[in-house]
C-alpha cells in the first residue's frame, strides 16, 4: 500500500449487477438491510471471543423466549455445520438417524453426517418429503441387534426439501412414536422461519412444546450473511454441544457477528416478515403457474418453493434469462425458489417469461 493511503478510503467495485434476479435458491439472495446494520453496529470495540460476549449472551436469553423454556443455543457457521453438531450430540458411536431419502442431510451434505459425524443415515422414500410414525417403523428396527448401525434418532426438515411443512400435530406424532421407541428426535430447520408464517403459529407449537429435542436454526437463507444455530431444547441434550462443536471446526473466535445477525432477525420478528414475503411471493407464482394447463405444479406451495413439471425445452429456454435448478431432470421437473427480498415485479416478469415459452 502506498504510503500516506487511507485504507478506509478506498471504493469498492461492484462486480455484479445488482437487477440481475433469479429463483434458484434463497442462498442466491443478499444480506438483509438490518442484518447489516445489526453486523456494523456490533463491529465496533472489542468484546470477549468464542462467545463470552454480550451479543451471544443476548441470543441465548432471546432463543428462551422464542422456545418458552429453558434452552442453550450454540451458534455456529452453517447448516451442515448445525447439523452434523446437532446429530452428533444425540448419538452414541454406534447411531443411525432416521430420515426422509430428500433431507438435506442426506442429499446435498456431502457425506457430512457419515463422514465427518461418524453416523450412520437410515433414508426411507416419502411422497412429499414427511415422514410419519408408519414410515420411521421402516428403518426403526433391529435394536440391539450388534450387526446393525442401532437407530436411535429421527431427523425432520421443517419446512421439508419439497417446500411442504409439518403441522404440530405432525411432530408430535413423531415425537412420541420416537420416544417411545427410545429414539431422539433432531429438526433442521434451515427454512423453520418459513414453516412459522406459513402454520401462523408461535414456532415453540412445534419444536420446544411438541417434543424435538435439537434443533439447527436456519438464518442464511432468511436474510443472514452466514451463521445458524444448534438450539438444545432438551437441556440433557446440550451435554456435549460446547465440545462437539470446537471438534467440528464450527467453533468461531468472533461470534458475536453470527449472534449479533441472529438477534437482528428475531427482534421485532424480522425473521417472520422476511419469511411471510417470501412465502407471499412463492404463492403468487404458484397462482400464476396454475392456470397455465401445460405447466403442472407436483408438491404443495406450503413456503417459499414452487415445484413444478414444465414441456420439453422450456426450462433452458427460461434459464436464458432466469437461473434456477432441475429437480428431477428426467421428469422435467423444476424447483422455483422465493427469497426475502424477491419482489412482485419480479414474479411478474418471471410468470410472463414462463408463459411465453408455453405459448400461453
Amino acid at each position: 500500500m502506498t504510503s500516506g493511503t487511507n485504507p478506509s478510503s478506498t471504493t469498492s467495485t461492484r462486480l455484479h449487477d445488482p437487477a440481475v434476479r433469479g429463483f434458484a435458491s434463497d442462498n442466491y439472495s443478499g444480506v438483509h438491510p438490518e442484518v447489516l446494520a445489526a453486523l456494523a453496529a456490533a463491529n465496533d470495540g472489542h468484546q470477549v471471543a468464542y462467545g463470552e460476549d454480550v451479543y451471544t449472551r443476548r441470543l441465548g436469553e432471546v432463543m428462551g423466549e422464542l422456545f418458552g423454556t429453558r434452552v442453550e443455543a450454540f451458534p455456529v457457521f452453517n447448516g451442515t455445520g448445525a447439523n452434523v453438531v446437532g446429530l452428533q450430540s444425540l448419538l452414541p458411536r454406534w447411531g443411525a438417524v432416521v430420515c426422509a431419502a430428500t433431507a438435506h442431510i442426506n442429499t446435498d451434505e456431502n457425506g457430512a453426517p457419515e463422514r465427518v459425524g461418524g453416523l450412520k443415515l437410515l433414508p426411507v422414500p416419502t411422497a412429499d418429503g414427511k415422514l410419519t410414525p408408519e414410515l420411521i417403523d421402516k428403518e426403526a428396527w433391529g435394536f440391539g441387534d450388534e450387526h446393525r448401525a442401532q437407530p436411535l434418532a429421527v431427523s425432520i426438515t421443517q419446512t421439508t426439501e419439497l417446500g411442504t411443512c409439518y403441522t404440530p400435530a405432525e411432530v408430535r406424532a413423531i415425537t412420541g412414536h420416537a420416544h417411545g421407541l427410545g429414539m431422539k428426535v433432531h429438526m433442521d430447520g434451515s427454512r423453520l422461519a418459513n414453516a412459522a408464517a406459513f402454520l401462523d403459529v408461535p414456532v415453540r407449537e412445534f419444536t420446544s412444546d411438541a417434543g424435538v429435542d435439537v434443533l439447527s436454526f436456519g438464518g442464511t437463507k432468511n436474510g443472514a450473511m452466514y451463521g445458524e444455530a444448534v438450539v438444545a431444547l432438551a437441556p440433557e441434550a446440550a451435554d456435549g454441544l460446547k465440545y462437539l462443536r470446537k471438534m467440528d471446526m464450527q467453533l468461531s473466535s468472533k461470534m458475536r457477528f453470527i449472534s449479533a445477525q441472529l438477534l437482528a432477525l428475531l427482534e421485532d420478528d424480522l425473521w417472520l416478515r422476511s419469511a411471510g414475503h417470501a412465502n407471499a411471493m412463492a404463492a403468487k407464482l404458484r397462482a400464476a403457474v396454475d392456470a397455465l394447463p401445460s405447466v403442472h405444479a407436483t408438491q404443495a406451495t406450503e413456503s417459499n418453493g414452487v415445484f413444478a413439471v414444465l414441456p420439453a425445452g422450456v426450462a433452458d429456454r427460461l434459464r436464458a434469462d432466469f437461473r434456477f435448478y432441475d429437480w428431477d431432470a428426467a421428469a422435467r421437473e423444476v424447483r422455483w425458489m422465493c427469497s426475502f427480498d424477491t419482489t412482485e415485479a419480479d414474479i411478474d416478469a418471471f410468470a410472463a417469461a414462463i408463459r411465453r415459452e408455453v405459448g400461453a
